[in-house]
């Protein structure tokens, strides 16, 4: 299946503790169906102190479902993507607007 949402793209979440935020995508695992988004799902992670980092609790972005993220479209609204063919090329659009992506 296509990709959806790719990473870069402003999304908003949709269900959970962080509903209703608003981030960027910076990875996503299609194989497992989830994303991280910078600034959403934050857990904190206890490393140690090594030569290279201080150690400590650190805040770190954890794995969103797929499911839970929706695209922003350029009103700043959550909407559906849809694929359609433009110039022999497969390109994502907003389907509230039917601007592509």
């Amino acid at each position: 299946m296509a990709a959806k949402l790719k990473s870069g793209d402003k999304v908003v979440v949709l269900a959970g503790k962080d509903k209703g935020k608003e981030g960027t995508i910076t990875s996503v695992n299609p194989s497992a169906g989830k994303a991280v988004v910078e600034g959403i799902n934050i857990a904190i992670r206890h490393t140690k102190q090594s030569q290279a980092s201080q150690g400590g609790r650190i805040p770190q972005a954890m794995p969103v479902d797929l499911s839970n993220l929706a695209l922003l479209d350029s009103n700043g609204k959550a909407t559906r993507v849809g694929f359609r063919m433009e110039d022999g090329k497969k390109v994502r659009f907003a389907k509230t607007t039917g601007e592509a992506v």
